[in-house]
């Protein structure tokens, strides 16, 4: 465990050292960078930091390492490659810029975590180039209701500051926390109300990160209702305490649930790995000499078992090993197992006959797709 911590704070390290080297050339030497943000990037750089360890820890584990991969192996095999591209523009359209998987559980589950993500995204999207100092405004030379836009130091374009674009940009962060706030209103009425999430949910998991944007949004709306209505009155109490909830955010983030925004790109991989896998030679059972998954499948469980320490081992058998075994046989053996334990208990024959008839798999909601049995469980249910 030693090497793998050591090897996950070095690229820690750098991952922060790069992103300081991007702001101190991005802002010009600091040129463009606002000394009252040093707060802020200060946590940005932490949370880099903390981000890339758990992350690089994360995939040091043996079944997310083999996945990982695995998931470039098949990704850049010839034979799918061009296949696996034309998958890999859907996936990222579907998966994470439409969170497709999510309204399939439920229409407004989409809509909150669509809400949420994007309102983020927008947020995150303009405040880190201002916070950096990659991006800044001047205006323009006797033009004084004309700002020029500067990308790390070049200018690019100029726009008048009460058009309707300047009026959408300069309050593009005011859009943002309405976007996210929505989303968060949603999921607390579902936290709420909801039985089945009520009974599963943990504060620190399901409501802190709500809360967390709920203060970011409403303080960052404050400071904006504080000096176009209220003529700045409180402005510097305001500035604080937002300030302050970003910062806890942010250095909260590879802690919590939050992380799993980082994770979630790599599912993709997972994806991959089963589509090559249903294309590629079938794994059969040694007991019922029937296909039940791909043979990639059954090869890497086999690895990843024996590097965390799990001997299922079958020793002086043709199976060799419990994956062989498919889920039907699996059942069967234990059935099979139980009825020789009562027969010796009994003082009888341990020979035992058990007849077997499969259920049809159903889906426990009425909503498609719901349920602890989905589509892809349906799929490969084995009768």
């Amino acid at each position: 465990m030693q090497r793998e911590v050591t090897f996950a704070g070095i690229c820690g390290f750098i991952a922060t050292i790069i992103l300081a080297f991007l702001i101190l050339i991005g802002s010009r030497n600091l040129a463009h960078f606002d000394a009252a943000l040093v707060a802020y990037t200060a946590s940005i750089l932490f949370a880099t930091f903390g981000l890339t360890y758990r992350y690089t820890m994360w995939l040091q584990r043996p079944p997310t390492a083999l996945y990982w991969k695995r998931g470039w192996q098949v990704f850049l095999n010839r034979k799918y490659l061009r296949k696996n591209t034309i998958n890999w523009f859907r996936h990222v359209t579907e998966d994470m810029a439409l969170n497709r998987f999510i309204f399939e559980r439920s229409r407004m589950r989409g809509i909150t975590h669509f809400l949420i993500m994007w309102g983020c995204i927008i947020a995150i999207s303009i405040t880190f180039p201002l916070v950096f100092g990659w991006l800044h405004f001047e205006s323009v030379p006797g033009e004084i209701d004309t700002y020029k836009a500067y990308v790390f130091g070049f200018p690019t374009f100029t726009f008048p500051s009460g058009s309707i674009f300047g009026f959408l940009i300069f309050h593009g962060l005011v859009w943002s926390a309405l976007v996210t706030l929505s989303g968060v209103m949603l999921a607390m009425r579902r936290r709420m109300r909801e039985e089945g999430a009520a009974a599963l949910q943990l504060f620190v998991e399901d409501f802190l990160p709500l809360i967390l944007l709920f203060a970011v949004c409403i303080t960052g709306l404050m400071l904006t209702a504080s000096y176009t209505w209220l003529k700045g009155y409180a402005y510097d109490f305001i500035a604080i305490l937002h300030a302050i909830m970003v910062i806890i955010t942010f250095l909260w983030l590879p802690f919590g649930k939050f992380f799993h925004i980082f994770q979630r790109p790599a599912q993709i991989g997972v994806r991959f790995y089963k589509y090559v896998g249903e294309r590629e030679e079938p794994a059969v059972c040694r007991r019922c000499n029937t296909p039940f998954t791909s043979l990639m499948h059954v090869q890497d469980l086999i690895i990843t078992e024996k590097q965390l320490g799990y001997n299922y081992e079958i020793p002086g058998t043709s199976v060799e090993h419990y994956q062989w075994i498919c889920p039907r046989c699996r059942r069967a053996m234990l059935a099979l197992a139980q009825g020789q334990l009562w027969q010796k208990q009994l003082g009888g024959e341990s020979s035992v006959s058990i007849s077997y008839t499969p259920s049809t798999p159903s889906y426990v909601n009425p909503g498609m797709g719901e349920g602890p049995l989905g589509h892809e469980d349906a799929k490969n249910f084995h009768p």
